[in-house]
Order: structure tokens, then sequence, then C-alpha cells
């Protein structure tokens, strides 16, 4: 039985729908599939910040019984992951990112493009969120249609939750130095058809985490995901890579 493992999601999709694929490949593993803070209520706190995320990481391991876990988050949840990371690290048996929505270090901020997001956030809430989708994936990726019918009632709490987390990822500081200094194994995928901003990101936090393996998933991107396109070989990658983590001095 590995250890256990905590999986957190984007800021769009909850996490029962993003990861139920990838779960069911992985039956000898000790799960918690939790939804991000932002969510929590009916509206996010407005004191929201990336601190509000990383206590409620805590109190969730806490409650599960984890005293040390995997981590994997993808994109906001892996945003959350990283700064989990290097502020309560000795907690992490490795840690996987799919795609985090930021590293929040200076260089990234540089080339993130914020003014786009700043556009698509002052849009009404339905072109908002298309808005902040398309920025999520390279311009000659073409989205699909919104399913008919109305939307499902989660999707009411997505734009304030998406305003929130992107004021708190801009407010959000984790200098270079923080990431080497986490020894861990460090695992982090994108697909070849997302925006270039996580190209960049792949690069950076390879030349900074100490134990890095990248992956590269082809003709997918960020709102068609590795996990939930090939949860298979996701499963299997994961697996060999929680193994050799285990396997490690702590």
């Amino acid at each position: 039985m590995h250890q256990p493992v905590i999986f957190l999601p984007g800021i769009i999709a909850p996490a029962a729908i993003r990861y139920g694929p990838l779960v069911e490949r992985l039956p000898d593993v000790n799960v918690l599939v939790r939804d991000l803070a932002v969510y929590d209520g009916d509206a996010p706190p407005s004191d929201f910040s990336v601190a509000t995320e990383l206590d409620a990481l805590d109190r969730a391991a806490n409650a599960a019984g984890f005293e040390r876990f995997h981590l994997y988050g993808h994109s906001g949840g892996g945003a959350v992951a990283l700064a989990y990371a290097v502020t309560r690290g000795d907690r992490l048996v490795s840690l996987a990112v799919d795609e985090p929505a930021s590293d929040f270090t200076a260089e990234g901020d540089e080339v993130y493009g914020w003014p786009d997001f700043d556009a698509a956030l002052q849009l009404p809430p339905g072109p908002s969120t298309a808005a902040f989708m398309r920025l999520q994936v390279a311009e000659d990726v073409e989205l699909p249609s919104p399913p008919e019918g109305a939307p499902p009632p989660w999707m009411a709490k997505r734009p304030a939750g998406i305003r929130a987390f992107v004021v708190a990822l801009r407010d959000h500081r984790v200098e270079p130095r923080e990431y080497v200094s986490f020894a861990k194994p460090v695992y982090f995928s994108r697909g070849s058809r997302t925006h270039p901003r996580w190209v960049a990101m792949q690069e950076r936090l390879a030349r900074l985490f100490p134990d890095f393996t990248g992956e590269v998933f082809e003709g997918l991107h960020h709102l068609n995901t590795s996990h939930q396109a090939e949860p298979d070989r996701v499963a299997a990658t994961l697996t060999q890579f929680w193994e050799r983590a285990e396997a490690a001095p702590p």
C-alpha cells in the first residue's frame, strides 16, 4: 500500500469530475480528492489568499489522518501544491503538478500575460469564464462549444471563485531559492498544445527543483489534460513515481 495521496483540482471543474477516471485506476491507493477552499462557502471569503488554501489543505490532511502524503495538483490546485511544498514540504513524500496556474516567481509574472486576464475578468460572468478558458491553451486550439442545457449548479460559483483566485495568485510570491530547498521528487506534466507559459514554467522549475522529472503529452492541453485523456498512462506513471519517492531517504 502506498503512502496516501491528495488530489487538488483546477479552478473550473470539481475534483470528483476532474479525477474520477484516474482514481478508478488507483484501487490500492488511499486517496483524498479535495476541492479548492475558494469554493468551501457560497462565495469566496473577503480575505481569501493562497494561505487560505494551504491552511485548508493542512486541515483536510489532518482530518484524514495523513501525517505524510503525496500531493498532486492541476492548474489552480497545482499552484497550491507548489506553495505547499515550499512552506510545509516536510509533510510531503512527493510533489506532482500538471500545468500549475502559477509558480509565483517574478520571472513567471513577467511573461504570464496578466493584462489579458484583467481584460477577461472584466467581462460579464459567462463571457468572462469563456475568455478565461481561452487563455489556457495554444492559439490554434479550437475550444468545444458549451454543452446544451442549463449549466450544472456548481458553475454558479465559478466566476467569483476565478476572480478571487487570480487575485490571490498575483499577490503570492515564492523566491527561486525556496524551490531549490525542496529536495523531494517532483513530477511536472503538460500538454503539447497548451499555452506557452507552461513551456517556460517547466524549463524554469527544472532548473530549480533538485529532483525534477518533466513529461509532455502530445496533442493535449490545459482543458483536455493528461489525467482526463490518458488516465491509464498517468496512473502507471504516478505509481512508479510514488514508488521511487517512497524508496528514497526521508
